[in-house]
């Protein structure tokens, strides 16, 4: 079974289809209808709700979409939707600001709002401008120009009381201990279909090679959309989300260890305090319910071409440790994609954690993403750049493209052609003309072959006019 906290009241749910979102649940089980249907897609952001869950023997508050989040994922959190949040008779501080500020017209949006503003006022002790929008980017409305809505953000603040969720606080903390430690198996079923969520290492690649059917589903950020857009049903799903070992980042010294389960959300921090270029990657690869969930082994694990995040790691070297069963090997990432979709994975093999090894004195490194929209968007072009020149020469270089081929792939004609050669203008035209021996992009809804292909030699150029001396790096909006 599978045990959750909805509010303060114990869920126990043994016999449900796995491939239930907990946007279904609500509405369709236990009609709690506030939570709303936008896109089931996790764009909009219309049935964000949060979770609290049991961390370092404190309470964190997260908004998730409940539209892409299968309910086996529920398993010892605590749920709140937006009708937890009334104080008895009395509006939440979070509500009261709504509609003080007139930040509700049609009202179809305002729940999922009002979920990421309680996860906000949560989170932060006091309101940030920058933040509650970087907070509220994931929700969509089409009535009131935001304003309004920002403005209840920051006066939701104005109410300094505490509210029942601080009250109960402690209770819901123990609980929550006492489900993870008095659940041995966490398993769903229902309509023929199965959910595992191992606690160990070990009891999940033996899952695996008992099930090489099963489907990994970590943040589901991907996977979830076969079920809510491609009408798939899913057999089996295994859920890595309760292995310690996936759950952690370890500092090696040389290097970040980072387990394959761990969400955007806590362990962006410390790869952008080491690679700082990565932290606009991060903040547009989704929104902040995305990231929430979103994990680093799931976006190489799904072998887009298109994931964000496989040029910067191909680009720094990182590598991949990989297990089934006892037997454990390490890959490069650059080495991990074979063909479209395709990957070296064997049959129940999985990511267990990626090696992030530190930046190198003297190197500089850059990424940028090219997109239809700036935010929450699929990247046209995605080009990352590590370099190291001395005395004015290349001297080290490795260049790494998504959206340009099947797979993330290096650009070696290119990085060749700029070896040993002076770090000069003069060198980026013949590199530029060698992305066209690496490359045959495609056209599709995003771009055209001849816009990609112009586009990475002039984020090849822009690599280099950043790097010249008394260059300000321009924070440009590049769009598809």
């Amino acid at each position: 079974m599978i045990r959750f906290l909805l509010n303060s009241v114990e869920q126990l749910i043994e016999d449900l289809d796995p491939n239930t979102t907990v946007l279904d649940y609500l509405r369709l089980h236990l009609r709690r209808t506030g939570t709303k249907e936008g896109c089931a897609s996790g764009d909009c952001g219309a049935c964000t709700v949060v979770l609290a869950e049991a961390r370092e023997d404190q309470l964190r508050y997260s908004a998730i979409n409940a539209c892409i989040t299968p309910i086996g994922n529920l398993h010892g959190k605590q749920l709140i939707t937006v009708e937890d949040l009334k104080q008895g008779a009395v509006l939440h501080p979070v509500q009261q600001a709504m509609v003080d500020c007139h930040g509700s017209q049609c009202g179809f949006c305002t729940p999922g709002f009002v979920m990421s503003m309680f996860a906000y006022r949560k989170t932060h002790a006091a309101p940030d401008r920058e933040s509650l929008l970087e907070a509220l980017g994931g929700n969509l409305c089409r009535c009131t120009g935001y304003r309004p809505i920002v403005d209840a953000g920051m006066q939701m603040y104005e109410a300094d009381t505490g509210d029942s969720f601080d009250a109960s606080a402690d209770a819901v903390l123990n609980t929550l201990k006492s489900i993870d430690s008095n659940t041995d198996e966490v398993f769903l079923s229902g309509n023929h279909k199965s959910y595992f969520a191992p606690r160990s290492l070990a009891h999940l690649a033996s899952a695996l090679l008992e099930n090489p059917e099963a489907r990994l589903v970590a943040g589901a950020t991907d996977l979830a959309l076969e079920m809510t857009q491609g009408l798939e049903e899913i057999d089996t799903l295994l859920y890595p989300g309760l292995v310690p070992e996936l759950q952690t980042v370890r500092d090696t010294g040389t290097a970040l260890e980072i387990g394959a389960a761990v969400t955007y959300s806590q362990f962006s921090s410390q790869l952008c305090a080491e690679y700082p270029e990565m932290a606009e990657l991060i903040e547009r690869l989704g929104s902040l319910q995305i990231r929430n969930q979103g994990t680093l082994g799931g976006n190489i694990g799904n072998a887009s071409p298109i994931g964000d995040m496989a040029p910067a790691l191909i680009a720094i070297g990182a590598d991949l440790v990989l297990r089934r069963g006892d037997a454990v090997r390490v890959v490069a990432v650059e080495d991990y994609f074979v063909s479209y979709l395709v990957t070296v994975l064997q049959v129940g093999e999985f990511i267990e954690r990626i090696i992030v090894p530190k930046a190198r004195a003297g190197e500089i490194f850059k990424v940028y993403k090219v997109s239809k929209r700036w935010e929450d968007d699929i990247s046209a072009v995605c080009g990352a750049f590590r370099l190291r020149v001395v005395d004015g020469k290349v001297a080290g270089v490795a260049i790494a493209f998504g959206g340009m081929a099947e797979i993330p792939k290096r650009a070696h004609h290119c990085e060749q052609a700029m070896l040993g050669q002076a770090w000069a203008e003069s060198s980026i035209t013949p590199a530029m003309a060698a992305l066209a021996q690496d490359f045959t992009p495609i056209s599709d809804f995003r771009a055209s072959a001849d816009y990609r292909m112009q586009v990475a030699g002039n984020l090849l150029q822009r690599l280099f006019l950043e790097t010249q001396p008394g260059a300000a790096t321009v924070r440009v909006r590049l769009y598809a």
